[in-house]
């Protein structure tokens, strides 16, 4: 994807027999998702506009325009949706979009380089920042908390982090990393 695109939401599976996708909003309002008309997709040459959403549980469950049946909705799951950065409010001094922290360095309180930000995941719990480290460019998560990333210097390319004990020598670094289990 372009730069300027900001992530704003990925569909889900089809809802009902109607054609109504679910949607996972990661916009702070989930339902402001529905606001930013049309929706850039992760797909070449489709664009997305919400005719109408309603808020379940934790997703947005929305009626898309030209989608009328389940067929047509269920084609639609993991679809990405992105929305130009210069449509969307500049942060405020305190605030920053995700995509902000993508490339800046991570480093821990001694100035020491850990490694630099590639993503962020939610696999559900907590977001993580998935790190891809400088000495070995094997990627590991760390928790994006308060407590873990104190600081953000976002203007100047870093944020700080202060590691759970241990975790460094406990979280592998990779799958091949991991000791297979002898007892099975």
């Amino acid at each position: 994807m372009p730069e300027n695109l900001i992530l704003m939401g990925r569909i889900g599976a089809a809802h009902g027999i109607k054609g109504e996708v679910r949607i996972t909003a990661f916009t702070e309002d989930p339902l402001a998702i529905a606001d930013y008309d049309p929706l850039e997709t992760d797909r070449p040459g489709l664009s997305i506009s919400i005719a109408k959403a309603r808020l379940a549980k934790n997703v947005v469950v929305a009626t898309l325009k030209d989608v009328t049946d389940r067929n047509d909705a269920e084609k639609l799951n993991g679809v990405s949706l992105y929305v130009s950065r210069d449509r969307l409010d500049e942060p405020d001094e305190d605030e920053f979009y995700y995509a902000d922290l993508i490339g800046l360095e991570v480093r821990l309180v001694d100035g020491a380089v850990l490694g630099t930000v590639s993503a962020i995941e939610n696999f559900g719990s907590d977001d993580l920042l998935d790190i891809k480290l400088a000495e070995t460019r094997k990627s590991v998560y760390l928790p994006f908390t308060k407590t873990v990333v104190p600081e953000l210097h976002i203007a100047d390319g870093y944020v700080i982090a202060i590691p759970p004990e241990g975790w460094l020598e406990d979280t592998p670094r990779d799958p091949e990393d991991v000791e297979p289990d002898e007892s099975r």
